[in-house]
């Protein structure tokens, strides 16, 4: 009995490290990877006769999301759809859950580190591939076109997909170089930071840049890097004058508009419709997972005048769809959450004695920072195969302020 649970402690583990690179190359493989995460947990715990976990608040708080998400069946206009929807919540709870439960060690998050760095180094380098190639050689996607030039989309569907999972593990990278203390981890996750940047751009992904510029320069702030920050600043400056020709032209049809730009006109018309849905059920929603077959419903005259737009699409906003499906109530409780969550890592970035500690706890907080800042023009977190990276985040940002209660830095 005690070799199995053993086994299952293994299985586990490789597992939990295994998940950034399994969701780079294919749905299938990270659902089966999750699986098998999940299952050698309950496994381990039933056999164990331990407690699935023990009391935290962001847990608290997720349930009490998770029961919003119940009452929002109130207006459900497909039962059916809305109980997918629970289902995907208590899948995304047992990912934070296992991660925050499991992870009790600096070599594991060392691994998980050096894994990240290997998949962002993956995706960067098959996006590059695919550039000159016409075709990523994971899956064999052909690249995609936009105001007449091409972007990269590497093993995902899009290229704004790719941007996303970019955006959410490059600053892991970049915070490990920015506060490491050794040659060897600086010079490997520096290589995967700059792979990982490269492609955002190739990606063209505008949210994602946008993610990415604001979490990298977060870290240099906290770390007080002169030469980075100021980098940044130059960057910010000159980018107008040397960005392609095409963007400028295109900059040009939406009057300079710098929120034109950065969000898309065709975007901010779904954003007034999605306030619309909100306005009309603002408590608990339309129902969980039914934004899309609500939303041609609560298109307004004027606002398809300017742009006409699909009677069944996302939000194209984490928190517009979120308010949408679970309502303003949902959404309160899921910031809080989200308040939780970051308190974690940054109570773990001031407490943790050990450097690789603090440098992954700081990192873990600007990546999610740039997920959500990714998620204010992407439904980042209702993509079935990304939104994993970010509970993932969230396990992790919750087990490092574990770690740091237990004072096990301490202890080294």
């Amino acid at each position: 009995m005690q070799r199995f649970i053993k086994l299952m402690e293994k299985i586990n583990y490789w597992a939990i490290i295994s998940l950034p690179f399994s969701v780079a190359i294919a749905p299938a493989i990270s659902n089966t990877v999750v699986g098998i995460m999940i299952g050698s947990f309950l496994i381990e715990k039933i056999l164990k006769r331990e407690r699935l976990c023990s009391f935290s608040w962001a847990l608290v708080i997720f349930g009490v999301f998770m029961l919003i998400g119940a009452c929002s069946f109130i207006n459900s206009v497909d039962y059916g759809n809305s109980l997918k929807g629970m289902f995907k919540l208590l899948k995304y709870l047992m990912i934070f859950m296992v991660c925050s439960q499991n992870i009790k060690d600096r070599e594991h998050f060392w691994k998980i580190g050096v894994c990240s760095a290997c998949a962002i180094s993956l995706i960067g380098i098959d996006a590059l591939w695919q550039i000159f190639s016409g075709k990523d050689f994971i899956r064999g996607n052909a690249l995609q076109g936009v105001i007449g030039l091409v972007r990269a989309t590497a093993s995902f569907p899009g290229c704004n997909a790719m941007g996303i999972y970019l955006t959410a593990l490059t600053p892991l990278a970049a915070g490990l170089v920015l506060f490491s203390q050794q040659l060897k981890s600086k010079i490997l996750f520096s290589i995967a930071a700059l792979i990982g940047c490269i492609g955002v751009y190739l990606s063209l992904s505008r949210g994602a840049g946008l993610g990415l510029f604001i979490s990298i320069l977060f870290l240099s702030l906290i770390r007080k890097n002169k030469i980075i920050i100021s980098g940044l600043v130059l960057l910010l400056v000159v980018y107008p004058f040397i960005m392609p020709k095409n963007i400028k032209e295109w900059v040009k049809t939406v009057d300079n508009n710098p929120l034109a730009v950065i969000v898309d006109p065709v975007r901010m018309c779904i954003f007034e419709n999605s306030v619309n849905m909100i306005k009309n059920h603002p408590f608990v929603g339309v129902g969980i997972n039914t934004f899309s077959k609500n939303y041609g419903k609560y298109r307004t005259p004027s606002v398809e005048a300017r742009f006409k737009t699909s009677a069944t699409i996302y939000a194209h906003n984490n928190f517009l769809q979120m308010a949408g499906e679970t309502g303003l109530l949902g959404l309160g409780v899921f910031l809080i959450f989200l308040f939780f969550v970051l308190k974690s890592a940054w109570f773990a970035f001031k407490k943790n004695a050990d450097w690789f500690l603090r440098a992954f706890s700081i990192s873990c907080f600007a990546a999610i920072i740039a997920y959500l800042i990714n998620g204010l023009t992407e439904t980042s977190l209702y993509h079935s195969r990304l939104v994993m990276i970010f509970w993932f985040l969230v396990g992790l940002a919750l087990a490092l302020g574990k770690i740091s209660n237990s004072g096990f830095e301490k202890n080294r």
